[in-house]
């Protein structure tokens, strides 16, 4: 079983360390006064109504919420803290409690060409983690930010490359906004479109400028695997606002 720790420090709220459990192993001893807090990709059902998938696959249902008017969409991650409730029921690993859930910002690949090449600037980041999973390569980085603008993330790929294995670029527009204080952001981008038919995993590079210059990241993604990476950290002192 691997153990995911997370320490996370939201603007107003600071949560102390948590270990949870990536497949979630029976406990009879659930308590209200329990929870865990995971990267989970958000699946709509009828009536407004959505389920959780976790990275490894475990199934979750929000049986209760603190939450009730939260607006499920498609392709989108989210990190919810939740307390368990159940053990598998009804087709889903466990009933849940959400105590809180925020979405995650979350895109596609983009493709770059050299007419919108600029639109996506080249401004620097720090790459604090990057990791796959849930079919999403999921980005955890620092930047410079004023406040007076969005600043554009994107992941972008010259679709004309030859070469193998696939280069990505991980790309930051800042707009010219002013560096007046260290930021973090989380990003998940969709990797269905190098999904290849007749293969299970593909491996590719990710470049990135920053602050000290450029760098270049070896990922590899399978999508028949549901293996998850251990000791995971998420660690975000302030958001900016990105998109």
């Amino acid at each position: 079983m691997k153990a995911f720790k997370v320490f996370v420090i939201l603007t107003g709220l600071i949560l102390t360390p948590l270990v949870f459990n990536s497949c979630l192993s029976d406990d009879d001893d659930y308590s209200l006064g329990k929870f865990w807090i995971s990267i989970a990709t958000v699946e709509p059902l009828d009536n407004n109504t959505y389920s959780l998938i976790l990275d490894d696959g475990t199934k979750l249902w929000p049986a209760a919420t603190n939450y009730p008017g939260y607006d499920p969409k498609n392709d989108q991650r989210a990190l919810v803290n939740y307390t368990i409730l159940s053990d598998s029921i009804q087709g889903y690993d466990h009933f849940i409690k959400v105590n809180s859930i925020q979405n995650i910002l979350t895109k596609p690949i983009a493709t770059l060409t050299a007419e919108n090449d600029s639109v996506y600037g080249n401004d620097p980041v720090k790459i604090i983690d990057m990791w796959v999973g849930g079919g999403y390569l999921n980005v955890q980085f620092g930047f410079n930010y004023g406040g007076s603008k969005a600043h554009f993330i994107n992941l972008v790929q010259d679709t004309t490359q030859t070469s193998t294995p696939k280069v990505l670029e991980f790309r930051h527009n800042a707009y010219n906004d002013q560096p007046v204080a260290g930021k973090e952001g989380l990003v998940a981008f969709n990797l269905s479109k190098l999904v290849e038919a007749g293969k299970d995993s593909v491996n590719f590079k990710v470049k990135v400028k920053t602050f000290d210059g450029e760098k270049t990241y070896d990922m590899s993604y399978n999508w028949k695997s549901k293996e998850v990476e251990a000791s995971k950290k998420i660690s975000v002192n302030s958001f900016g606002n990105i998109r």
